[in-house]
């Protein structure tokens, strides 16, 4: 289990998250609805961690969307702080770019 994401599910059930403007383009570009995802954070599976990441700890999961598409959330915690959970980006992995379960980057 990664500490990031345990600690990201923990803050969003303390209701200690924000989504980020990027975030938001990214949801509405994808016709993607935030509450079903926040909501089922605890299905997320670790696809890569950046535990050194300057701006702070991030994790991006894949999660299943209420349509049943596989999504991409990247979530972080602010670098020096312990909260909140900030999801940064969410959006559909290219198929082109990730291999047949969406947990591994394809080779360039």
């Amino acid at each position: 289990m990664s500490d990031i994401l345990s600690t990201v599910r923990l803050l969003i059930a303390d209701g200690k998250f924000r989504v980020s403007a990027h975030a938001l383009r990214e949801l509405l570009n994808d016709d993607l609805l935030i509450e079903p995802l926040v909501m089922d954070i605890v299905s997320a599976v670790v696809v890569e961690e950046y535990p050194q990441y300057h701006k702070g700890p991030c994790v991006l999961v894949l999660q299943t969307d209420e349509r049943g598409r596989t999504i991409h959330l990247l979530w972080g915690i602010p670098s020096g702080a312990s909260e909140p959970a900030v999801l940064i980006t969410a959006y559909i992995p290219d198929p082109d770019r990730w291999n047949d379960d969406f947990t591994r980057r394809k080779p360039q």
